[in-house]
């Protein structure tokens, strides 16, 4: 049976949390050629390279991501077990790593994510933001339990993953009082030369988005485009222009960023998907979140 040396883990584990061999090195009081052939030397029993140069600086392969995400849970356990036998209580929560698409709504990343964290036992929920298939990519490396987006994953995607529908809704269009009361009447025709405000691109709502401007008959004059939903929302706060947000998340755009609404659509659905490696839903959070995205959430939608 072969055996992992926890104290190559160790030195592996400081260098990646402190960024450097020097770091580390003041860390753990050893030279950093010692800390060096530690490293070495693992990689050499794992017969995989953890780390690799970007000009000075180290950066983490994609195995060293995963064996960084096992050795933090590695040492957390140390340090509960050290905490239980010096009489002090710990309770260890569950831990949630999610992927969030950059083109998901903030408001709707947090209504679904929330439930986890009523649940009995307590949940560390861990965010990262980024572009779908990259987050795809660490889900493919179990370094995420759960990718939220807009949208399923493609026929075309390098990686065995399923998409679970939690649930779609029309849309809301929104204005500070002044917009609104401007664009409200005569909707949708009013908004044909309107100041609008866009999701990028690569968003499903701004593709849907325009597809509707098309079947109106009606060119909105798009004053911004933005990656960032909340900074979409901010801008609209400052009545720069219209903006739409997915039907659910009303209430919640209207107290948050003090708008009224001018009008609503169910021509231009949002849908949104919990994408995970297993066909069946396992983790419990991860099931916790699915339960209330059907059964509340998205219920008063349909």
């Amino acid at each position: 049976m072969e055996w992992l040396n926890y104290h190559h883990l160790l030195y592996f584990w400081m260098v990646a949390r402190e960024g450097s061999i020097a770091k580390a090195s003041k860390q753990l009081l050893l030279a950093q050629p010692t800390i060096t052939g530690q490293i070495r030397a693992l990689e050499g029993s794992l017969g995989q390279k953890l780390f690799a140069r970007s000009g000075r600086n180290l950066v983490l392969t994609e195995v060293g991501r995963l064996v960084y995400r096992y050795a933090n849970e590695i040492f957390s356990l140390g340090r509960e077990l050290t905490d239980v036998l010096k009489g002090r209580p710990a309770e260890r929560p569950v831990r949630l790593v999610v992927g969030v698409s950059d083109a998901m709504p903030k408001l709707i990343a947090f209504l679904l994510l929330q439930p986890a964290l009523k649940l009995s036992d307590p949940v560390q929920i861990i965010c990262h933001e980024d572009h779908p298939e990259r987050l795809l990519a660490e889900l493919a490396t179990f370094e995420l339990d759960l990718v939220l987006t807009d949208a399923p994953v493609g026929p075309l995607a390098r990686v065995r993953a399923f998409s679970h529908l939690l649930g779609s809704c029309g849309i809301s269009l929104f204005g500070t009082a002044a917009v609104a009361a401007k664009y409200r009447k005569g909707f949708p025709a009013s908004l044909d030369g309107a100041p609008f405000l866009l999701p990028a691109e690569n968003a499903v709502l701004r593709r849907s988005l325009e597809q509707w401007f098309r079947a109106q008959g009606i060119s909105p004059r798009v004053v911004g485009e933005f990656k960032d939903s909340a900074l979409l929302k901010t801008f609209g706060q400052a009545g720069i222009g219209v903006f739409a947000a997915p039907a659910v998340t009303e209430k919640d755009v209207k107290r948050q960023y003090g708008v009224s609404v001018l009008g609503r659509t169910d021509s231009v659905i949002e849908r949104f998907y919990a994408i995970t490696v297993d066909r069946k839903l396992k983790h419990p959070a991860v099931v916790a979140i699915a339960e209330a995205a059907h059964d509340q959430l998205f219920r008063r939608a349909r």
